[in-house]
C-alpha cells in the first residue's frame, strides 16, 4: 500500500477509535446518570466505584487487558478490544462524573416542569437532562481527546515476554516504519497525525464554545443538590468558573400548576421499576466485581504467593521513587503555570495565539515523537551523568501533563473578579506579592484540581519512560528504580503475576492518597479559598 494513504488511514482510524470510545463514554454516561438520580441504592455503589476508578491511573489496568482480552479472547479481535479499553479507560471516567454532576443539579423548577409535563424517561433526556449536561461534558472533551490520543498511540503494539501484539493505527504504522528504519515516513506520519490533530482540537474548541453558549445556564433559579456530589477529576475545573466568565443563555420560567398530591404520588410509584432496576444494576456490578476478585486470588498458587509477598518491600520502594518522580514533575508544571500561564491570561494578543498552539500540542501524543526528541537531546545532556536517563524520564512526564496544571491556572486567573485586579493595580503590587497575596488564593481551588490531575495523569508518561527498550538509535531507556519499571519489566518478561500485584498495590496506594489527600485539600480550596466570596465580604 501507498505509504502516504496508510499514514492516513493509520491516523484516522487512531483518532476515530478515540472520538468513538468518547462518544459511547458519553452515551452511556446520560444512562447511568440517570440511574444514579432515580435510584440511591445505585448510586452508593456506582458513585464510590467511579472515584476509585478515576484515581488509578491507566496502566495499572494493563494486567487486566493481557489477562481477559489478549489471553482469553485472543486473535485480532482481544487485541483490538483491549487497545479500546485502555483507551476507553483513559477518557471515560471524567465525563461520566461531569455527566452525574450535572444530572444531579438540574434546577428543581425544571423537575417540577417536566413532572407536570409528564415526560417519558427518553423525553426527559431530551429536553432536560442531555441538554443541561453539555456544559460539563464540553469542559472534558479537550482533556479526555487529549488522554485518549496519550494511550491509543502506545495500546496499539505492546509486547509480551517474545509475544508482540497490534492493531491497526498511526501507533502501529509509526512503528513499522521505524523497524524499516524509514525516518522520513516516520516524520510524514507524525505530521498527518499532527494536521488531523490539529483540526479536531479546533473543532472541538468550537463544540465547546457554542455548547456553552447555547446550554450554559446563568440565573437565579435555585439548584436541587440531591444526594452525593464529587469533586474530582478533570470535571473538578469547569465546576469553580465563575458564571460571570461562562457564556450562557437565559432560560425562560414556564409557567406551570402544581399536580395533586394523591395524583403526583400514584406516578411516582407507577415509576418505582427505575429505582430497581438501578439497585439491580449496582449490586451487579458489585458483585461482578468480587467474583473477578476471587477467581484470580483463588487461581494463583500458594508458592507464588509467596514469592509475591517477598518482592512486597523492593515494590513499595520503587513506588516511593516514582513518587519523588512525580512531585518533580509537578512542581516543573507549576513554575510554568505561574509565570508563561499568568503572562497568557493578563495578555489577550499573546492568549489567543498561543493557548490553542499550547493545546494542539498538548492533544499530540508524547509517545510518538519523543524518541526523536530524545535523539536530538541526547547529545547536550552527557553532563548529567548517571542522572542522564532521570532527565528523559521526568521530560516525558513533564510534557504529558504539564497542560493540567497549565490550563487550570489560566482558566482560574481569567476568572479572577476584576475587583481583584483594581486592588493589585491600585497598590502597585509587584509579581511576587500578587502571587502570594490574591493570584495563588483566589485560584486555589483551580490549582488543587489541576494538581491532582497531574498526578494521576503523571504515571503514564512514568510508565512509558522507565522501560523503552530501543527508543532510539539501538539505545533503551529504563530506570533503576520505579515501580513502574517494575510492572513494564514484569509484562516484557511474561511475568503477569508480578505486574498484576504490583499494579494492585499501586492502585491501592493511589486510592489511599485520592481519599485522604486530594478530596480534602479541594474542600479545603472550596470552602476557605473561593474568589467571589472576597467581594461578599468586603
Amino acid at each position: 500500500m501507498n505509504p502516504y494513504l496508510l499514514a492516513t488511514l493509520g491516523t484516522l482510524a487512531t483518532t476515530g477509535r478515540v472520538l468513538g470510545l468518547i462518544l459511547f463514554s458519553i452515551i452511556s454516561g446520560w444512562f447511568l446518570a440517570y440511574a444514579t438520580v432515580k435510584s440511591k441504592t445505585f448510586e452508593n455503589i456506582y458513585i464510590p466505584l467511579i472515584e476509585v476508578l478515576e484515581s488509578v491511573p491507566v496502566f495499572s489496568f494493563f494486567p487486566i487487558v493481557l489477562l481477559f482480552f489478549v489471553l482469553d479472547i485472543g486473535g485480532p479481535l482481544g487485541v483490538e478490544l483491549a487497545a479500546d479499553f485502555l483507551v476507553f479507560t483513559a477518557v471515560v471516567w471524567n465525563i461520566w462524573m461531569g455527566e452525574y454532576q450535572a444530572f444531579k443539579t438540574v434546577p428543581s423548577e425544571m423537575l417540577e416542569v417536566v413532572e407536570n409535563y409528564r415526560m417519558g424517561l427518553f423525553a426527559k433526556l431530551k429536553n432536560v437532562y442531555i441538554p443541561f449536561s453539555m456544559p460539563r461534558i464540553a469542559a472534558n472533551l479537550l482533556p479526555s481527546f487529549s488522554d485518549g490520543m496519550f494511550y491509543i498511540t502506545v495500546s496499539e503494539v505492546f509486547s509480551v515476554g517474545v509475544h508482540t501484539y497490534q492493531t491497526f493505527g498511526i501507533g502501529a504504522v509509526i512503528t513499522q516504519f521505524m523497524n524499516e528504519n524509514d525516518l522520513y515516513l516516520v516524520g510524514i506520519s507524525l505530521l498527518i497525525l499532527g494536521i488531523t490533530t490539529t483540526i479536531i482540537v479546533f473543532l472541538l474548541r468550537e463544540f465547546s464554545n457554542y455548547a456553552v453558549a447555547k446550554y450554559g445556564l446563568d440565573n437565579n433559579i435555585p439548584i436541587s443538590r440531591k444526594g452525593r456530589i464529587h469533586f474530582g477529576g478533570s470535571a473538578r475545573i469547569i465546576n469553580t468558573l465563575s458564571p460571570a466568565k461562562r457564556l450562557s443563555m437565559y432560560v425562560n420560567r414556564l409557567q406551570y400548576t402544581k399536580p395533586d398530591d394523591d395524583e403526583y404520588d400514584k406516578e411516582e410509584k407507577g415509576k418505582s421499576w427505575i429505582k430497581y432496576v438501578g439497585a439491580i444494576i449496582g449490586i451487579f456490578l458489585l458483585g461482578f466485581i468480587i467474583y473477578g476478585a476471587y477467581g484470580i486470588i483463588n487461581s494463583v498458587s500458594g508458592s507464588t504467593w509467596s514469592s509475591l509477598f517477598s518482592q512486597t518491600p523492593s515494590i513499595l520502594i520503587g513506588l516511593g521513587y516514582d513518587y519523588v518522580r512525580v512531585g518533580l514533575i509537578t512542581g516543573l508544571a507549576f513554575l510554568l503555570s505561574i509565570t508563561l500561564g499568568y503572562y497568557l491570561a493578563i495578555h489577550n494578543l499573546a492568549d489567543r495565539i498561543f493557548i490553542p498552539i499550547i493545546q494542539a500540542f498538548s492533544a499530540f501524543p508524547a509517545p510518538a515523537y519523543f524518541p526523536f526528541l530524545f535523539g536530538f537531546l541526547y547529545g547536550y545532556v552527557n553532563f548529567l551523568g548517571p542522572f542522564r536517563n532521570e532527565f528523559f524520564i521526568i521530560l516525558l512526564g513533564f510534557i504529558s501533563t504539564f497542560y493540567y496544571v497549565f490550563f487550570s491556572f489560566w482558566m482560574g486567573v481569567k476568572a479572577l473578579p476584576a475587583e481583584y485586579w483594581e486592588v493589585m493595580q491600585n497598590y502597585n503590587m509587584s509579581y511576587w506579592t500578587k502571587m502570594r497575596k490574591i493570584i495563588l488564593p483566589g485560584t486555589m481551588p483551580y490549582l488543587v484540581a489541576g494538581i491532582s490531575s497531574t498526578v494521576n495523569s503523571a504515571w503514564g508518561g512514568l510508565a512509558i519512560g522507565e522501560y523503552w527498550p530501543d527508543i532510539y538509535n539501538n539505545y533503551s531507556l529504563v530506570a533503576t528504580h520505579g515501580i513502574m519499571s517494575i510492572i513494564d519489566k514484569a509484562t516484557a518478561s511474561g511475568n503477569i503475576a508480578l505486574g498484576s500485584w504490583a499494579s494492585f498495590l499501586f492502585a491501592i496506594i493511589v486510592v489511599i492518597y485520592a481519599l485522604l489527600f486530594t478530596r480534602n485539600l479541594m474542600e479545603i480550596a472550596r470552602k476557605k479559598y473561593v474568589a467571589e466570596e472576597g467581594i461578599y465580604a468586603a
